[in-house]
Parts: structure tokens; sequence; C-alpha cells
């Protein structure tokens, strides 16, 4: 995960983002600590802090003081619809402006998302 060109803190951001997603991490669980982060990734505690305070601002993690970090209430739905909207900006905006260019009204474009989707496998190889 760590080093994909992208900032530390925003790397260390989404992989929590991804647990409370997939549901390794539980709406009022607690979240890993900066100091946990820092140790397992091998970071500076404060770039570990500078992810975790992401999500704070956002919402998705709240501090209980001497506890720890915690997983906000609605933290995934949160998390879920954010990344519904940049999934629509950078995939589904794209594809109508091409759909657009090809003449491609939108009832042929689901035609052609169930077809492939039929022969579509979950790891991404064409059946």
């Amino acid at each position: 995960m760590i080093d994909d060109g992208r900032p530390l803190f925003h790397q260390i951001a989404d992989t929590v983002s991804d647990s409370i997603i997939d549901g390794s991490l539980d709406e009022e669980s607690r979240a890993p600590s900066t100091n946990e982060l820092a140790a397992f990734y091998r970071i500076n505690p404060a770039t570990a802090a500078k992810g975790v305070n992401m999500l704070v601002d956002k919402g998705v993690l709240y501090k209980r003081r001497g506890v720890g970090m915690f997983v906000a209430t609605g933290a995934r739905d949160l998390l879920r619809r954010e990344r519904q909207q940049a999934f629509a900006d950078r995939f589904i905006e794209p594809l109508l402006s091409e759909a657009d260019r090809l003449g491609l009204a939108p009832d042929d474009l689901v035609a052609l998302i169930l077809d492939r989707s039929a022969h579509h496998s979950p790891e991404g190889d064409p059946r």
C-alpha cells in the first residue's frame, strides 16, 4: 500500500477508509492509533496523524479522550457516497462524453454494460 506515489498521509487515510467500507472496522469500533499506524507502516507518527486527522475532519473518526480513535456512526455510508461520487466523476462522465461522440444513447450504454457484465468475472478478467 505505502509508496504508490501519492502522499503517505492520503494513503493512510485511504487504508483506514477501505477497512471501514469493507467492514473490517465496524462503526463505533476502535480505530488504529497514529502510533500503531506509524509502527506498522514504518512512517513518522506525524504523517500517520495527518492521515487520521483527515478522517476526523470528515467526521469519519472521532476521539474519545484518553481512550483512542473510534469509527463514527454513519461513516461507512459517508465513505461509500464519497467514493460513488468520485467513481461517477472519474468514469461515468468520460463514458457519457465518449458515448455521445459515438452516437450511443443511454439505453445503448445500458445494453453494452449488461452484456459485458454477463461475461465479466469479479477479478476483472473477461470470462
